[in-house]
């Protein structure tokens, strides 16, 4: 059966680009066709400047709000990234495999870097490493796809660079993965700013959708929203960035098709009415049951704790195997002993 993994960053709170181009698709199409885990990767969180109890909170509303989204803990498997130890154990192994410059060609690394430079500081040794780290996700669990956005593919690119050398190198040990982009709604844009991803980390702003928001900011959030010049409501991403934008979401709550919806409307009034009514009816469900569950934090705290326990006993395999083929001793091996490589999925 296939094997799907991916994760979710707390550094922020969830948003709408989250839940439309990867939480809903997890739920309702990723369980249920293959062999699927879904991480709070609390680890990633630690790269940049946090305040420990703030990444604590957002974790625990992470996985509360995978729960509510639908994924279902009888069919996938739903935990916290610092709550298996195999993560950190492959990391290392696969720091010892990637390159320097491999590390600095990774945009975010460069952007991020670049940015602390003009400004007279430095970045965390973390966020050069990381994507390393991300690697490890992925391949101490012998995944086959990786459900990222574009703006991820380099990072899966990464990882099937070092499987791809640590199969060479020390004997074939792990799953050469691949990223399956979404199909719809892949990147949802910034109200304010529709050249720009709408991104969780931004903690707060008019053009940011967060899935816990009330209607009545929501909808303030999309009637404000940045159009074009020009009042014709078409569909065209380079040269109506806003507009797209709009038809984009539109679509993707409706299940409809963009440059369809475009020739319905005939003011950019009614179309940021009808997106945000849209909006409001898509994170309703996900709003409801996320309140069910925070009454009932002892229910979240055991599925996190299954599902560490089943992610653990998936992982823990390859990252053993992993360790002797690189030519690590196994603990309480006979020194002379012939240790086989060969991780079983």
């Amino acid at each position: 059966m296939t094997r799907v993994f991916s994760g979710v960053k707390p550094t922020g709170h969830l948003t709408l680009g989250n839940y439309l181009g990867a939480m809903r698709q997890w739920a309702a199409v990723d369980q249920y066709r293959a062999d699927a885990l879904f991480c709070v990767v609390d680890l990633h969180a630690l790269t940049v400047d946090h305040d420990p109890a703030r990444v604590r909170r957002l974790s625990r509303q992470a996985a509360t709000l995978l729960l509510a989204s639908g994924l279902d803990p009888e069919r996938c498997t739903v935990f916290v990234q610092s709550h298996v130890d195999e993560h950190a154990r492959l990391s290392y192994l696969l720091e010892c495999v990637a390159t320097d410059g491999e590390m600095r060609r990774m945009i975010q690394y460069k952007e991020k870097a670049a940015r602390e430079q003009r400004r007279g500081g430095s970045v965390r040794l973390s966020l050069l490493t990381y994507p390393v780290l991300m690697a490890a996700d992925i391949l101490a669990y012998q995944s086959d796809e990786v459900p990222v956005g574009d703006d991820q593919t380099q990072h899966v690119e990464l990882a099937r660079d070092l499987a791809v050398r640590f199969n060479q190198r020390y004997g074939h040990t792990f799953v050469v993965p691949r990223a399956t982009p979404p199909a719809v709604a892949a990147r949802v844009m910034n109200l304010q700013d529709p050249t720009s991803k709408m991104g969780k980390s931004e903690d707060v702003g008019p053009g940011i959708v967060y899935l816990l928001d009330e209607p009545d900011v929501v909808r303030k959030k999309v009637m404000r929203a940045v159009t074009d010049s020009g009042r014709e409501v078409v569909y065209d991403r380079e040269a109506r960035p806003g507009v797209a934008n709009l038809l984009e979401i539109l679509a993707a709550c409706t299940g409809g098709n963009p440059s369809e919806l475009a020739g319905v409307y005939e003011s950019y009034g009614a179309l940021k009415r009808d997106t945000a009514e849209a909006v409001v009816e898509v994170l309703r469900p996900v709003q409801e049951t996320h309140k069910e569950l925070c009454a009932d934090p002892g229910y979240v705290e055991g599925v996190l704790r299954d599902g560490a326990e089943r992610a653990r006993g998936m992982a823990r395999p390859t990252v053993d195997a992993a360790y002797r083929a690189i030519g690590l001793l196994p603990a309480g091996a006979d020194s002379g002993a012939v240790v086989g490589v060969s991780a079983v999925r």
